[in-house]
């Protein structure tokens, strides 16, 4: 499956202007939503390719909202990777448990986003 639309789900609006930067810039289409539940409303709405989930929101934090996502009948083949500031084997093992496909550290190198992506594809 090639990899087009993407949705990006983070509070931050820096974060979210530096991956849809690097995301249009290697020609997808992106979306974005500003929190876990939002991100899980866009994600039944649009049925993105793939997803760019951040973990540390206010509200359903990033490993609730994926697994929203991933036990959801209509977005349960969209794979999420989780792009957070949280580093521990334990949070990537349990981001992994909630149904993501990969897990980013930020702050997320660009070439190597874009070759997970690629990967997909």
């Amino acid at each position: 499956m090639a990899v087009k639309k993407i949705l990006i789900v983070d509070d931050s609006p820096t974060e979210r202007a530096f991956l849809e930067g690097v995301l249009t810039k290697a020609g997808y289409t992106v979306s974005q939503a500003t929190s876990g539940e939002e991100g899980v409303e866009r994600a039944k709405a649009d049925v993105p390719d793939l997803i760019l989930m951040d973990v540390v929101m206010p509200g359903l934090n990033g490993f609730q909202a994926t697994r929203a996502i991933t036990r959801e009948e209509a977005t349960k083949n969209v794979p999420v990777f989780i792009c957070t500031t949280k580093d521990q084997e334990t949070d990537k093992i349990w981001g992994m448990r909630q149904g993501a496909k990969d897990y980013l550290v930020k702050p997320v190198n660009a070439a190597e986003l874009l070759a997970k992506i690629k990967a997909l594809g």
